[in-house]
């Protein structure tokens, strides 16, 4: 069976998703193709919080309703190391910009519902996708649903299905991969408690190791602490959690943390990953497909929001204006601005957390960078304008 469209989007997660609904408001259409089933893509519990660009972006795609009222907006986060909390005024550094905390898996929803609503053809379990003549005017995608072969000819083929997705794998002996992967990672609790900080994101750097204090909601919360590779979530009773958490935060803060029964618990490994270039032909990498980085610093969802405002822009400018300015340059200005996410990400991950070489003098200086950093503007504001979202 054939069939043709203008854009074959592999992958519904939420860049896939977005992407969608935004080359629809401009009158393009598309087809997006997704391995798994829709009720595993929709409980899929990932990031939570977003810049404002990928806030903005959500509005101009026409799913910001939801995000503008139940999101909660953070306007600075908080630092504790040396048994202190230290506030970084963020939306102060930054004239006037802010965070949004709002889970990847109501984002998530707000995009399904949204292309569901819409009546857009969204292939759930589409098994042995395979991508063809990307090199060529006409590429085409092929896969398999309940049996029967499909073939869609198109334009152009998005890959936005993640790092072990079909879409890297086809033009992997076309790519340059570097890579960062660090010996440690990050044990996970979601709970049905409120935040200890509901009204900004604390990070924490001990001597036992890094803590994160997050939420998806006023009575939802995420919390985290960097762990061994080698651990079992199954070794992990929420008591030990909880308990481990509270040893790596200031006093004040500890005694505030409300515990309860985890309903998802994960062991996550971190890693910085960047593929080059992010074009080969009619085939363009979006989001995880290109890049991954570590969770400290929450950029990963929102790199892959500006991916896709890079790639739908240039999308609409081929089909509106003629023009292949935008995808000509597409690799280079969002690798541009992945890299200095990347540097970020590293920084914040090298900072905050405990290394195997971190012994005395390294755990020093390591305090000694956090104790300029609280108290240097100068320090605070670079730091804020990369927590909030460098400019486009």
């Amino acid at each position: 069976m054939t069939t043709r469209t203008q854009v074959a989007i592999i992958g519904a997660g939420p860049s896939g998703l977005l992407l969608g609904q935004l080359l629809h408001k401009a009158g393009i259409d598309t087809v997006i193709l997704e391995r798994q089933t829709a009720d595993y893509v929709r409980g899929r519990i990932r990031a939570g919080i977003l810049e404002q660009v990928t806030v903005d972006l959500l509005k101009e795609a026409g799913v910001g309703e939801r995000v503008q009222r139940e999101g909660i907006v953070h306007h600075s986060i908080e630092l504790v190391f040396a048994g202190t909390r230290h506030p970084i005024d963020v939306h102060g550094l930054t004239g006037g910009k802010v965070v949004t905390a709002y889970g990847q898996t109501e984002l998530t929803r707000d995009l399904m519902d949204a292309r569901q609503g819409l009546g857009l053809p969204t292939v759930y379990e589409a098994a042995d996708v395979s991508v063809h003549d990307f090199d060529a005017d006409k590429p085409m995608v092929r896969y398999r649903k309940d049996g029967v072969e499909h073939t869609v000819q198109c334009d152009f083929v998005a890959g936005c299905d993640g790092f072990h997705g079909v879409s890297r794998a086809t033009v992997k002996d076309r790519i340059t991969e570097f890579e960062r992967v660090y010996p440690f990672g990050w044990l996970g609790v979601l709970a049905d408690v409120p935040p200890a900080s509901p009204h900004a994101i604390v990070y924490g750097n001990s001597d036992r190791g890094f803590s994160l204090c997050s939420m998806r909601s006023l009575t939802r919360s995420r919390y985290y602490v960097q762990c061994p590779l080698d651990d079992k979530v199954e070794d992990w009773s929420d008591k030990r959690f909880w308990d481990e958490l509270r040893l790596r935060l200031d006093p004040g803060l500890a005694g505030k943390v409300i515990t309860g029964p985890s309903i998802e618990k994960s062991i996550a490994p971190l890693r910085s990953f960047v593929a080059e270039p992010m074009r080969f032909g009619r085939l363009f990498l979006a989001g995880d497909a290109a890049h991954i980085v570590p969770p400290t610093g929450a950029k990963g969802l929102n790199l892959a929001a500006t991916d896709v405002k890079y790639l739908s822009g240039a999308f609409i400018e081929h089909y509106r204006d003629r023009s292949a300015a935008g995808i000509d340059t597409y690799s280079q200005r969002a690798l541009r601005r992945i890299w200095k996410a990347e540097r970020f990400s590293w920084w914040l991950t090298n900072l905050m957390h405990r290394f195997p070489d971190t012994q005395g003098f390294g755990q020093r200086v390591q305090e000694a960078e956090l104790d300029y950093l609280v108290h240097s503007r100068a320090a605070s504001t670079a730091l804020a304008e990369n927590y909030v979202g460098l400019p486009l």
